[in-house]
C-alpha cells in the first residue's frame, strides 16, 4: 500500500531540520524516496516509510527525528519495550506508556482516561502549537496502538481517533493505518479504546522485542488490521478478487450490505468504490515497478491498460511522477 508525499511532509520538514542538505538528500536517496521536492499527490510505499524511519534514527541521534523539540535518544524505544513487557495488562502497559512519555516530552503531556466504557489516551499540550506537527500526533498515538497489538497478540481494536488540527488533504491516508474511524479539529488528538478487550494476558520474550525494534516503524505503524474502515474492507476484498472486472454490487454482497449502504459509507469516509479501485490499482503498479521483474509495457497490460501511453499518462496523474521514476 501506498501513502501521499503530504502525508508524510512534516516529518521530512522536520528531519531538514536535523539534518545538512548533503545528508538529507543521501537519506531520501538511499530510502528510494525522490530527492527533490515532492508533490502533495505523489505516492510513497509503506517500504521507503520504514527504510527512511531505520536510516534516519541513528543518523539524527534521534529517535523520533525531529518531530518533538527535545530530541529522543537512542535505546529510549528499546527501554520502552522493557517497560511495557514487565506491565501486568494492557491497561497497566497503556499508564506505563503515558508516563514513560511524561518524562521525555516537553511538548506535551499524555494523559489516561478511563471509564467502563472507554478508555482514552490524550496528548494535552504544554503551550498551544501555532502549527500542528501532524505526522508525530500520528506516530505518537499508533506508537501506542501498535504496541499494546504486539503485546496482546493480535490487532488491538480502536474505537475512534481525534486529531487536534484541521482535515488535511491527504485524510484519506490515515485509513492505511488506523483501523477505526477518525475525526479531526478535535479538542485534543488522541486515540479511544473499549476497555473490554483488556484481558489480553502479555507474553513477549526478550527475542520478541528484539524483532520488534528491528523491523520498527512496520510492526507499530502498519499493523495487519482485521477490523478496518469500510474502505479497506472494500481494497481488501478486491485485492483477494478478479479485481479488474469487480462492480460495486460484488463488493456489497461481500460486504453483506446494499450498494446504496456502501456507497453512503465510503461517502462517509471521503472515498468511493472507483477511487479504491483505482487505488489498487495503482499500487499493484508501483509494487510491480518496483519488483522490477517486468517491462514497463507488461505492467500496463496487467493493470488494464489498452496501451503503456495511456497508462504513462494515468500513472503520473496519480502521482506526478512518471513510472520509469518508481523503479529501483
Amino acid at each position: 500500500m501506498t501513502v501521499s508525499a503530504g502525508f508524510i511532509q512534516d516529518w521530512l520538514d522536520a528531519l531538514n531540520a536535523r539534518c545538512t542538505p548533503d545528508a538529507m538528500t543521501s537519506l531520501l536517496e538511499r530510502s528510494g524516496l525522490q530527492t527533490g521536492p515532492m508533490a502533495p499527490a505523489q505516492r510513497v510505499t509503506l517500504e521507503e516509510i520504514a527504510r527512511l524511519y531505520q536510516l534516519a534514527a541513528p543518523e539524527t541521534g534521534d529517535e523520533m527525528m525531529g518531530l518533538w523539540s527535545r530530541p529522543i535518544r537512542p535505546r529510549a524505544l528499546q527501554h520502552l519495550l522493557t517497560v511495557q513487557r514487565e506491565a501486568s495488562s494492557l491497561v497497566s502497559a497503556l499508564f506505563r506508556f503515558t508516563t514513560f512519555w511524561n518524562l521525555l516530552l516537553d511538548d506535551f503531556r499524555l494523559e489516561l482516561r478511563s471509564n467502563p466504557e472507554e478508555v482514552e489516551l490524550a496528548l494535552v499540550p504544554y503551550l498551544r502549537e501555532t502549527a500542528p506537527q501532524r505526522f508525530g500526533h500520528m506516530l505518537i498515538l499508533k506508537l501506542a496502538h501498535g504496541l499494546l497489538s504486539w503485546l496482546s497478540g493480535s490487532e488491538t481494536g480502536v474505537k475512534e481517533v481525534r486529531f487536534a488540527f484541521n482535515r488535511p488533504d491527504f485524510a484519506a491516508d490515515y485509513a492505511v493505518v488506523f483501523p477505526c474511524p477518525v475525526a479531526f479539529e478535535a479538542a485534543q488528538t488522541s486515540i479511544l479504546f473499549d476497555p473490554r478487550q483488556f484481558a489480553s494476558p502479555i507474553a513477549r520474550s526478550p527475542a520478541e522485542a528484539s524483532v520488534f525494534l528491528e523491523r520498527a516503524p512496520l510492526d507499530w505503524i502498519f499493523t495487519g488490521s482485521r477490523a478496518h474502515t469500510n474502505s479497506l474492507r472494500v481494497r481488501a476484498f478486491l485485492y483477494g478478487a478478479a479485481w479488474q472486472s469487480c462492480q460495486l454490487l460484488d463488493a456489497a454482497q461481500a460486504l453483506k450490505m446494499t450498494p446504496r449502504t456502501l456507497n453512503r459509507r465510503l461517502k462517509e469516509e471521503g472515498t468511493s468504490f472507483q477511487n479504491i479501485k483505482d487505488a489498487l490499482r495503482r499500487d499493484i503498479a508501483i509494487r510491480a515497478l518496483q519488483q522490477g521483474t517486468e517491462s514497463i509495457e507488461q505492467i500496463a497490460f496487467d493493470t488494464g491498460f489498452s496501451a503503456p501511453a495511456n497508462f504513462h499518462r494515468a500513472f503520473r496523474k496519480w502521482t506526478s511522477r512518471t513510472p520509469g521514476s518508481y523503479r529501483l
